[in-house]
């Protein structure tokens, strides 16, 4: 299993588990919480197919990575993916990051510039700011994200089994857009994840990100479903496309956060036109 070392915690060192597939212009692909690369599944068939090279990672304390006590924020998070990045000499790089992963999309950027970046892709995202404050009224309560912890804190299978059902809006789309294994399969890559990492990473979703984001000098990408139970779309997408210059919204009609599986076509086809794919190959045809 290859992996890159991102730091060290007292005698062991923190390595990030990767998969490099593939040749041509490099896609790096970014997982949402509690998941890793694995998720990607339904993009990273039709991106090899279409001539580019595809690059997944798991990030700091979830599935096959290294499960530190530290290092849940995104000045971490956007470190480890610069390592990525230098380690394996991405060059003209595309950056997709779905939900968490849209943080380090936005912070790396902002923090390290665009020289090894083409564009940037982010779906379900976390920006520009979801805690509401004197200065950002439009944010979530505090106390939901207090709730979430407890309920981590209390009983940590139970609440991903309510992060999963409001992942893909389970009650509506079982049995059409996600199956029971399907929502079991992403369960149990949840329940591997570190109790530490699962529980910190909440605050990370608090991170303001309105900074970062004139400094995206990238052609960039939104893609979010407008029943997004997750991160709401009026608090996130619809805010963000205006705040970058330039950025393209794709707003997909009944969708929910989990859109790279269950909507893999629509994303597919956003993505390939964005990138601009010479051939369209969908995931998963209906």
């Amino acid at each position: 299993m290859p992996f890159v070392t991102v730091g060290n915690e007292n005698s062991a060192p923190i390595d990030l588990y990767y998969e490099d597939h593939g040749s041509g212009q490099p896609v790096v692909l970014i997982s949402g919480f509690p998941f890793g690369g694995a998720s990607w599944e339904k993009q990273v068939g039709p991106l090899l197919a279409a001539g580019y090279r595809t690059i997944t990672y798991d990030r700091r304390g979830f599935a096959n990575s290294s499960q530190p006590a530290m290092g849940y924020d995104y000045d971490t998070f956007a470190g480890d993916l610069d390592v990525v990045m230098r380690e394996l000499d991405l060059r003209d790089a595309i950056l997709v990051g779905h939900s968490m992963g849209t943080g380090e999309v936005v912070h790396y950027l902002a923090n390290y510039g665009s020289e090894r970046v083409d564009r940037a892709i982010v779906m379900s995202p976390l920006a520009p700011f979801l805690l509401k404050t004197s200065d950002n009224p439009e944010g979530v309560e505090q106390n939901l994200f207090t709730g979430f912890k407890q309920a981590v804190i209390d009983d940590r299978p139970a609440y991903l089994t309510s992060f999963v059902t409001a992942f893909f809006n389970y009650d509506e789309n079982k049995g059409k857009r996600v199956s029971e294994e399907a929502f079991r399969w992403h369960w149990e890559v949840g329940s591997q994840a570190s109790a530490v990492a699962t529980l910190n990473s909440i605050d990370a979703w608090l991170t303001d990100f309105r900074a970062d984001l004139p400094r995206i000098d990238v052609p960039l990408l939104i893609i979010q479903g407008d029943k997004d139970a997750v991160l709401p779309f009026p608090v996130t997408g619809q805010r963000l496309a205006p705040m970058v210059d330039g950025s393209k919204l794709v707003v997909l009609k009944g969708a929910p956060h989990g859109i790279p599986w269950t909507h893999a076509d629509e994303v597919n086809q956003a993505l390939m036109e964005f990138i601009g794919a010479k051939s369209l190959v969908t995931s998963n045809k209906r």
